[in-house]
């Protein structure tokens, strides 16, 4: 099956959303108990970390964790936004800088200007955008950033779109209750798919569509740590208690060149692996062996792999062993967790 379908319904009681992309799974999302990432919360200043630089929180979730906490007393009310899922038995993991966050702009009320995306390269249509935004809004409040969707979007919908964050971000700027409280919610699944997904794509809404596209043979494959590479390669990605273990072998192929014709074949599909998993922290890379000049080309092309996927993942670099590091943020929960 050809072209990108959004195929929208539910996994053992959860929301859930997935993205084909020519008969194959490409992203998956699905809802958990804990608080999703870009939940909002009047969160209370509880008691400072030593030596790490941070302060525990409360709010109605249970503790947070923020860091950079100058000028912070036990005490203080603030607003801080959930970034990401918190490891087992730790706190949620927060940021005192809240984002706004729709299909077409984000709002950024600590970084002022108006920025268009870098993706969006026509000049005309830079223009056009910026003078969307001064022809809806009389003043401009906060920092505004317009999304790359917004290259090919109706005008009249970016403008909605645009004038809708406004009064969700001065909503909940002037608020001015007291004591824990969470403001608003992380989107779930079928909200950001229509946010993040925003390619062309066919969209599927009916009960049982998980079964009517193939998705649930793909989320049953993903139980499977063993994951095929191309030339008959394969690797297996097995989360442990500490990190995520990828082993790469090169199969039947024992040819010199075989080594690094299976490391490059896993930097191109790690991204989306890892993404459909829900797999994110610390992951090591236990390469097929290939010769010490071969390391600089698959760093590239990992990296360029890593750049274009949506969750943020970091190269630490090459251990002594040949092993390779990289830290990604953990945006979301594992998918064998969720669905337990």
């Amino acid at each position: 099956m050809k072209g990108r379908t959004i195929v929208l319904d539910h996994l053992n009681g959860r929301e859930a959303a997935a993205l084909m992309v020519d008969g194959k799974l490409h992203d998956l999302l699905i809802s958990a108990d804990a608080p999703a990432p870009g939940t909002i919360y009047r969160a209370v200043a509880d008691r400072p970390v030593k030596g790490q630089g941070g302060m525990f929180l409360k709010t109605p979730d249970g503790n947070a964790f923020l860091r950079q906490i100058k000028g912070m007393a036990p005490g203080d009310e603030l607003l801080v936004q959930v970034t990401g899922y918190a490891e087992d038995g730790k706190a949620i993991p927060v940021a005192h800088r809240v984002l706004f966050k729709s299909r077409y702009v984000i709002i950024t009320p600590n970084a002022p200007g108006i920025n268009v995306s870098r993706s969006i390269r026509d000049d005309d249509r830079r223009e056009e955008l910026l003078a969307i935004v001064h022809d809806t809004l009389e003043t401009v409040p906060h920092g505004i950033i317009l999304r790359s969707s917004c290259e090919n979007a109706e005008d009249a919908e970016i403008a909605e779109d645009l004038l809708s964050m406004i009064s969700l971000a001065d909503q909940v700027l002037n608020d001015d209750g007291t004591g824990p409280e969470t403001l608003i919610e992380g989107d779930e699944p079928h909200l950001l798919a229509w946010r993040d997904w925003v390619e062309p794509a066919e969209v599927v809404t009916e009960d049982g569509s998980f079964e009517t596209h193939d998705v649930m043979d793909a989320v049953d494959a993903l139980e499977d740590p063993k994951i095929a590479l191309s030339g008959g390669a394969y690797a297996y990605i097995e989360p442990t208690r500490a990190l995520v273990a990828v082993d790469v072998n090169t199969g039947n192929d024992t040819s010199m060149t075989a080594g690094t014709k299976a490391n490059f074949a896993l930097a191109k599909v790690l991204p989306t692996a890892l993404r459909t998993r829900g797999l994110g922290g610390q992951i090591v890379l236990d390469l097929a062996p290939m010769p010490k000049k071969d390391r600089r080309g698959f760093e590239t092309a990992l990296k360029a792999a890593l750049r274009a996927d949506s969750i943020e993942t970091v190269f630490v670099g090459w251990t002594p062993l040949g092993h390779v590091e990289l830290q990604r943020k953990r945006a979301r929960l594992p998918v064998s967790e969720l669905l337990a």
